[in-house]
């Protein structure tokens, strides 16, 4: 899964152009690496999060709260969030803050487990009594939820994407043996993919100001008086005329 993932965020990001890319938590993989921005930071939540133990501390990281980024508003190009919203207690306010820091036109990277997948049915198992197969912590978010969601904070959606098709098995060899069913699922049943990935971009529209009208109407024009006869004497004629 890391694998896939780290492909695909390495074929998505190499092409976005910006100054400052900030990567949210999980820092077992790198979703910045094939970015080429002058400024790349690793945001981990206070506690490392629920991904396990630091990573090697290094310049590029810091610790904050998700949906309180120490950033200021429109300041970021890009920002990746690796299974950030399945773990976070109001994952819309995550969003929501992500879509304040981001620039006009700036984009946003989502990658979450899939609830419609064979991992998402193995995980519905624990009800039964069975051990979880993904994160216990995590809570289930659907591919359209988080469409509506970005799409109501004013992103447009340029890309989805689906993977890890095959069954949850824990060897190598069934894994090995399972491998066809990448292809075939990519191909017959792409949203049942264990995984998916989002992109997106936010968009401001532009606000036309109505303001007073600077020119004043025109008057009308005043209409034309008649002419008036000019008189000629009695009976139309001339003073001359009547000697």
């Amino acid at each position: 899964m890391l694998q896939w993932e780290q492909a695909q965020y390495d074929r998505t990001v190499v092409d976005i152009f910006g100054y400052h890319a900030v990567q949210l938590g999980l820092p077992h993989i790198d979703t910045l690496r094939e970015n080429r921005m002058p400024f790349s930071a690793l945001a981990l939540a206070p506690g490392n999060g629920p991904h396990g133990p630091r990573a090697q501390a290094d310049s590029r990281q810091l610790l904050c709260r998700f949906d309180e980024l120490p950033f200021e508003t429109q300041s970021i190009d890009l920002v990746t969030l690796p299974h950030i919203l399945e773990f976070s207690e109001d994952p819309h306010e995550v969003l929501r803050e992500v879509s304040r820091v981001l620039m006009p036109e700036g984009r946003v990277v989502v990658t979450c487990f899939n609830p419609m997948s064979l991992w998402g049915a193995r995980q519905g198992l624990k009800r039964l009594g069975a051990d979880p197969f993904l994160p216990n912590d995590s809570q289930s978010i659907g591919f359209v939820r988080i469409k509506d969601w970005l799409k109501l904070l004013g992103f447009d959606i340029i890309r989805g994407r689906f993977g890890c098709y095959c069954p949850p098995y824990h060897t190598e060899r069934w894994l090995q043996r399972a491998a066809f069913m990448e292809k075939a699922g990519d191909r017959w049943w792409p949203i049942f993919g264990s995984v998916y990935m989002i992109s997106a971009v936010k968009r401001v529209r532009n606000i036309r100001l109505v303001g007073p009208a600077w020119k004043s109407p025109k008057a009308a024009l005043s209409p034309v008086a008649a002419p008036v006869a000019t008189p000629t004497g009695t009976h139309g004629k001339s003073p001359g005329d009547e000697h």
